[in-house]
């Protein structure tokens, strides 16, 4: 039997077609156990009266802030926008306030980092024709029950870019992640018509090279998963996520790999 992560023809043909694929039952419970269980020891170790920083994705140049920079090589935590009042205090307990963790879980915390190195995670990444795969940021993501804020339709290569593209997305579901919660909706086969614009950084701070297309909502498909699912997501898709109105949370762990063998690494990324 080969390693777990190891995808067979058949995947690999869907995933080159459509740009995602799902792999069910990819994590075990004890290893969702972990993650989730550790996560919540590193929320109750946060102090959150010293950093107010909000993620949005609807306002991203204005809420991209020195915190979120210093964020790449460190564990850093981001409130939702619905999660203060106008005075600017917390409406609920700061474990159902966070947007998201990260970005250096992988590399800084030892329950993550044995996830994220693990065999089964090099095997997917040599089927997909990695050959030096480099782990280049991580979240974890909860969208909170009622306040889980929306995640416009992007693509990956956007904010994480080589020469030539080898970003690659791969989303771990922790709990099940349905429409109601706020699952993923991606463009089927979108990532074949190539990278749309790219958020950079320069002297100016950080910002867009173009526009945001508009996107047919008609185009996109749910992936509903359950919890220990992997979607495994192309550079070019284009995908996203609605509000979660719902009482139930949808927490995952996201991580995103790129190439550093036959590729450069851009200046002006993020």
């Amino acid at each position: 039997m080969g390693i777990v992560g190891n995808l067979n023809p058949d995947q690999l043909q869907f995933f080159n077609a459509q740009g995602y694929l799902v792999l069910e039952s990819f994590a075990s419970l004890e290893e969702i156990d972990l993650l989730r269980k550790r996560m919540d020891q590193l929320l109750n170790e946060f102090d959150c009266s010293k950093s107010s920083s909000i993620f949005s994705t609807t306002n991203q140049q204005q809420s991209t802030d020195e915190y979120f920079f210093e964020s790449a090589e460190k564990i850093s935590f981001f409130f939702e926008e619905k999660a203060f009042d106008e005075e600017g205090n917390l409406k609920q307990p700061k474990q159902l306030s966070i947007n998201k963790v990260g970005h250096d879980l992988h590399g800084i915390d030892p329950v993550f980092k044995k996830f994220s190195s693990s065999e089964k995670l090099s095997g997917l990444l040599c089927s997909l024709g990695y050959r030096r795969p480099v782990i280049i940021q991580s979240m974890y993501i909860f969208k909170q029950p009622g306040i889980g804020g929306e995640v416009v339709p992007h693509q990956d290569n956007t904010f994480l870019y080589t020469d030539p593209p080898t970003c690659t997305g791969l989303w771990l579901a922790l709990e099940d992640a349905t429409v109601i919660n706020g699952c993923l909706w991606a463009i089927p086969g979108s990532h074949k018509d190539g990278l749309v614009r790219r958020f950079v950084r320069d002297e100016n701070g950080v910002h867009f090279d173009k526009p945001s297309p508009t996107y047919d909502q008609k185009d996109f498909v749910s992936i509903e998963v359950k919890a220990g699912s992997l979607v495994v997501i192309h550079g070019n898709l284009i995908h996203q996520s609605f509000e979660n109105s719902s009482s139930k949370s949808r927490h995952a762990y996201s991580l995103h790999v790129v190439d550093t063998d036959g590729c450069k690494w851009i200046e002006d990324n993020w």
